[in-house]
């Protein structure tokens, strides 16, 4: 069996993967839904990622339908290992928003978190999680982005 990188996906992550698809955000979604590294993710991030990707502001961004929404969370839950939270760690960080990130990051125990938000959630190291962008996530982790970078 290999060890796949466990990852914590922050919501400006998808975010950028599906406003972009020639982007780093992107590739590193692909190379999740292809098994490539492990994605955990609690209800709460789960429920996030939709509300936000709903958003009108968003789906006018991204040019995308809620049907299209549905479509690629139906997708990504598939390939997510779910996270239990039996343990809250609150407060760590300034935004309470960000606090259901790090607490799956830690119950999860997580190599990482893929954020673009790196100075918010630098107190993730003192649990021993590292705190990357998806370029840095690539290379710490020596992954390869996918070939084709169609949805």
């Amino acid at each position: 069996m290999t060890n796949l990188a466990r990852l914590i996906i922050d919501t400006n992550i998808l975010v950028a993967a599906v406003r972009n698809n020639s982007g780093p955000s992107f590739a590193l979604m692909q190379l999740l839904r292809r098994g490539g590294a492990a994605m955990h993710c609690s209800p709460a991030m789960f429920l996030e990622y939709e509300d936000v990707l709903k958003r009108p502001t968003q789906l006018a961004a991204s040019g995308l339908l809620v049907t299209d929404v549905d479509a690629i969370l139906n997708d990504l839950a598939g390939s997510i290992e779910p996270v239990s939270t039996h343990y809250q760690w609150r407060p760590q960080l300034q935004d309470p928003a960000d606090e259901m990130v790090l607490e799956a990051a830690v119950n999860a125990q997580a190599n990482a978190i893929v954020t673009y938000n790196l100075r918010d959630f630098k107190p993730a190291q003192r649990f021993g999680i590292l705190v990357l962008n998806p370029e840095q996530t690539f290379k710490h982790f020596n992954l390869s982005p996918p070939r084709s970078a169609t949805p």
